[in-house]
């Protein structure tokens, strides 16, 4: 049975516990403002040392300024997480951006990745939020997951964002 917790900054050395690999066979690319499928066919990895501790200083930095991380556990393994964002963004700030959303491979599609998401957005729009800001990496499951659970593609890309990672599709949640 899966639990899910609210995480704290003790916790950022359970990330390594995901297991984000996945065979990738297509990805969407953004062109003239339209989303282009294209077909790939490679296995991406879990996490390396350097890519770890990029994650872990990015859980760390939010949750310190005031960002949330939910987890799912089976048991006590850490088998999926998400973060809000503590940063406000959007020309009316009034977004908060889902970040570092992952399940680990034999989780997912099981509903995990809908209840950490559902249970952000709650904590987004308990905060005033008016919009949820994703920047998903641009593989067809990620961008499928954020689709079926409310997600646009948006006009008004974050130039901060775009900037960190501009292969990336940006989308909203209205909330």
């Amino acid at each position: 049975m899966i639990t899910y917790q609210v995480m704290t900054e003790e916790q950022v050395e359970k990330l390594k516990e995901i297991d984000r690999s996945e065979h990738i066979e297509l990805i969407y690319e953004m062109q003239n403002g339209e989303m282009i499928a294209l077909q790939k066919d490679h296995e991406c990895p879990s996490w390396d040392e350097d890519l770890l501790h990029e994650m872990e200083g990015r859980y760390l930095l939010e949750l310190r300024n005031g960002g949330m991380a939910i987890g799912a556990f089976d048991v006590d393994i850490l088998v999926g997480f998400g973060v809000l964002s503590h940063q406000w963004r959007g020309e009316q700030q009034d977004r908060l951006q889902l970040d570092l959303m992952y399940v680990s491979r034999n989780y997912r599609r099981q509903g995990i990745g809908t209840r950490i998401m559902q249970t952000l957005t709650e904590e987004a729009k308990r905060r005033g939020a008016k919009y949820l800001y994703i920047s998903s990496t641009e593989t067809r499951s990620a961008v499928s997951f954020y689709k079926s659970n409310g997600s646009q593609l948006t006009k008004d890309v974050d130039p901060e964002l775009f900037k960190k990672e501009p292969k990336d599709i940006h989308m909203v949640v209205e909330l």
